[in-house]
């Protein structure tokens, strides 16, 4: 049999066992109807319970918007770097809404604090505001059971799903597999955007889905991530975009997917969950963060220090039509590239996946090409940080490319940094946190199977996940943008760009603090060897330009670490050396290099670079 065939058999295999919903449309409109049949008409709270709260922080987009004038708009603006602001003011807005919720994520586990929301969400539309759930199938609460229940809550309450490829709520792994094989293209297009928008007048997007490690609230990995809360004119840009995604046609009532609605068949109506069960259990830091989230003027003391007043404020998002037949010129990546060709000396950029698609490469060659060349400082993760092995794997394979070619000062995040806005007592892991042990898990986001790596000490990790840039400390970009190819051209992706020179150098002070020697590795060429030095880097050159594989053993670049009693010197100064101890190009990881290039080869083969 030719391995042709054989690959045309295991496809059809397959397709034939996970082919698309059999309901037949009466089956699906009994679903519809017993959905609807189930929900609550009862509109009404209880007082200093569940009523809406009041809120200074909601109220502060009145003011924008009274403060806004033609050519004048006026925004007020907050960097949400800890998971716990995040948290607090997400379900504070939400506890604070009164006539309308939408909440826009790609990944939404049903863990701690996704049930924490999902209570919020159900309560606010059992006082009365319309509340519209919209995510992207692939790791939007992926359990059909679930999904059947939450069809049948409240009138109010309305969840949709975004490109379900095989026309159910949940995706097995034969569905996984068959989705590659069959229908590449549109199984990896995928709707990584995120916004939570209340009332239409507070906005917040940025890095973080709705899952605990994005909140601090995970035991083994947390993510370093990055979000920003917006009230003013600009909202209106993000209530339209989000208006795009629910009604496109790609997107699909949870109640019409097939396993759902055979969920409400079986069941003849709503099926209980115990997740949302009347007076489910809910652990005391839940409790704890619905107490304080209900204190409006407590909310606002803890925010008000992250909140400035800014004028000129953008939101460039794709739109669904990303994924049609003829997708728009303009989009969130072209905007990107706008704003970091208009750099002129610095340039501050952070994003978890070092991988640059050929147009990101492009214009920085450019940017080098100039005579007066601007600084370009990289903060992303160390292979000892990342969730996605293979993402790495490719960051690595180009690290003499973007030293040298791009002219970027790279710096990697490191696993347990010296400080880190990562509370770690949210964990549950008290004490020694170096104590804990690390379970291995896969990141949704990137698909990958093997997880982080193993380390040399235990703990709980602090994996990078923010998506920001600082433009000549005069404009700030914080959102979803990846900066890499799957980004350009498989995900949609949105971000926010504050024109104000104080919030951009407060973004790239943040940014400079995560690359500071206690918190990265500092990636620069190893020191070249007396002999045979040219040979070694042209050899290695060639070995990069290989389409998949690089083969070549000695790799330009390694991660230095700041020896004690000295200041950082650049790469390439007198003294860099004397100051800098090589650390290994994979330093805190417990594999041997021969299985760390193994699995990069493996990576490769797998034919996973296309969609990193």
């Amino acid at each position: 049999m030719t391995p042709f065939l054989r690959f045309c058999l295991t496809a059809a295999a397959l397709l034939a066992m996970t082919g698309c919903s059999t309901l037949s449309k009466r089956d699906q409109q009994t679903a519809v109807d017993l959905a609807h049949a189930g929900q609550s008409n009862v509109v009404g709270c209880e007082q200093g319970v569940d009523c809406a709260v009041a809120s200074p922080l909601l109220s502060l987009g009145i003011h924008a918007a009274t403060d806004s004038a033609p050519g004048a708009p006026r925004h007020y603006v907050a960097l949400l770097e800890r998971g716990q602001d995040a948290l607090l003011a997400r379900v504070h807005l939400i506890r604070a809404a009164r006539r309308t919720i939408e909440l826009q994520s790609f990944i939404f586990d049903a863990d701690v604090s996704g049930a924490l929301i999902l209570d919020e969400l159900l309560a606010a539309a059992r006082r009365g505001v319309k509340v519209r759930v919209l995510l992207d199938q692939l790791y939007g609460l992926p359990d059909p059971d679930l999904q059947a229940t939450l069809a049948g809550q409240h009138r109010n309450f309305e969840l949709r799903l975004y490109n379900p490829t095989f026309d159910d709520a949940r995706t097995s792994a034969l569905q996984y597999a068959a989705g590659i094989l069959c229908c590449f293209t549109q199984f990896n297009q995928r709707m990584h955007s995120k916004l939570l928008l209340v009332d239409g007048q507070a906005g917040i997007t940025g890095g973080r889905n709705v899952q605990d490690r994005y909140f601090d609230w995970a035991e083994g990995y947390n993510y370093r991530d990055r979000d920003i809360l917006v009230t003013g004119p600009v909202t209106r840009a993000m209530a339209a975009n989000f208006e795009a995604f629910w009604d496109y046609e790609r997107t699909r009532p949870t109640e019409r997917l097939g396993d759902v609605a055979q969920r409400l068949i079986n069941a003849q109506g709503v099926p209980d969950n115990p997740l949302l069960a009347p007076g489910a259990e809910r652990s005391l830091r839940v409790r704890a963060m619905r107490a304080e989230a209900g204190d409006g003027n407590a909310v606002f003391r803890r925010l008000e220090p992250l909140l400035q007043a800014v004028g000129r404020v953008e939101f460039y998002a794709d739109l669904p039509e990303k994924h049609g037949e003829q997708p728009p010129e303009e989009d969130a990546s072209v905007a990107m590239r706008d704003l970091v060709a208009g750099t002129r000396n610095e340039l501050v950029m952070q994003t978890p996946y070092l991988v640059l698609s050929r147009p990101a490469r492009q214009l920085f060659r450019e940017l080098r090409a100039r005579e007066d060349r601007p600084v370009i400082l990289v903060s992303t993760n160390s292979l000892a940080a990342t969730d996605a092995f293979p993402v790495y794997a490719m960051s690595h394979k180009y690290k003499r490319l973007y030293l040298r070619e791009l002219g970027f000062r790279i710096h990697e995040y490191k696993p347990y940094p010296a400080s880190s806005p990562i509370n770690l007592a949210a964990t549950g892991a008290f004490g020694d946190v170096r104590a804990a042990s690390l379970p291995m898990f896969g990141s949704g986001s990137r698909g990958s199977a093997s997880g982080p790596v193993p380390l040399k000490s235990a703990g709980v990790r602090v994996g990078l996940h923010a998506k920001s840039l600082v433009v000549d400390d005069r404009i700030a970009v914080v959102g979803t943008h990846n900066f890499d190819p799957r980004s350009d051209h498989y995900n949609t992706e949105s971000m926010l760009v504050v024109h104000d020179a104080e919030f951009a150098v407060a973004l790239s002070a943040s940014i400079r603090q995560d690359m500071k020697p206690g918190n990265s590795w500092l990636i620069a060429a190893q020191e070249k060897p007396p002999v045979l030095s040219g040979l070694n880097y042209s050899l290695g050159k060639l070995s990069e330009k290989l389409p998949i594989f690089d083969l070549w053993p000695f790799p330009y670049a390694t991660s230095y670490e700041l020896k004690p009693g000295c200041n950082p010197i650049e790469p390439g100064q007198p003294g860099f050396f004397t100051c800098h101890e090589d650390v290994g190009a994979f330093p805190e990881v417990d594999l041997p290099l021969k299985t760390v290039y193994t699995r990069i080869l493996t990576a490769f083969g797998a034919g996973l670079v296309p969609i990193l």
